[in-house]
């Protein structure tokens, strides 16, 4: 016990009086910064994807338009994302001669690859609300498209958003990883505490309480929306 108060000690002395703070809030700030514009850019591009795969194949062009949909939802799914992480910085934009911030590039690949599981969490969440309502929304005159984004949308959305809440909660995992392209997250933070006080137990221990309670505080939020939307849809 006395060996973990020292540590203890030595921790709190490298994390008050040497700075270490600053480190975890700037990780703190990029973990969050990029696992929300992550989400934001995956609900763009994943509800953009799903229109596409459940549009009926009436021509060419929706037929190719969905077979580029399948192939990239493939890809992003295909490939772990600390991989997609590394091509990206290291290879597409030397290539294309583009420079952009660690953390700009960590929101574009989150983004990019959230996109690919939200496309597939947001099409069954389409396939999920009754064929009727379509068809209803086309009687009365609304084009396919205003149909889908006001009728069938709000419901599809109300049916994944437990499943988004999860999909944040592994963002804000996974953002671990973007260490590899030298962004400052929370793991990098903790990590050079450690590494300047030569004691990680401390660090990475406060680490994952850190994570813990984001998650929890994450799942609460989720659970009140949902309580939420259940007492609108009671109250209609």
């Amino acid at each position: 016990m006395g060996n973990f108060d020292k540590k203890l000690e030595v921790f709190f002395d490298f994390f008050v009086n040497h700075g270490g703070y600053k480190t975890v809030l700037l990780g703190l700030k990029n973990t969050a910064i990029i696992a929300v514009l992550g989400l934001v850019i995956g609900i763009v591009i994943g509800t953009i994807i799903a229109t596409v795969r459940v549009m009926p194949k009436s021509n060419k062009f929706i037929k190719i338009l969905d077979s580029l949909a399948g192939f990239y939802v493939s890809l992003f799914r295909g490939t772990p994302i600390v991989v997609q992480l590394l091509v990206f910085y290291y290879v597409i934009l030397p290539l294309i001669g583009i420079h952009m911030t660690s953390v700009t590039v960590a929101i574009c690949v989150f983004g990019l690859n959230s996109g690919a599981y939200i496309s597939e969490i947001m099409r069954s969440g389409i396939l999920s609300v009754d064929s009727g309502q379509m068809e209803g929304g086309r009687s009365v005159g609304l084009s396919y498209g205003t149909t889908m984004m006001k009728i069938i949308m709000p419901q599809a959305v109300k049916n994944i958003l437990p499943t988004l809440g999860n999909e944040f909660i592994s963002l804000i995992k996974e953002t671990s990883v973007v260490s590899f392209v030298g962004a400052t997250d929370l793991y990098v933070a903790f990590n050079r505490i450690g590494s300047n006080s030569y004691e990680f137990m401390v660090p990475y221990l406060v680490m994952a309480m850190i994570y813990i309670v984001i998650v929890v505080v994450i799942s609460l939020l989720i659970k009140l929306m949902e309580r939420s939307l259940r007492k609108s849809d009671k109250s209609l």
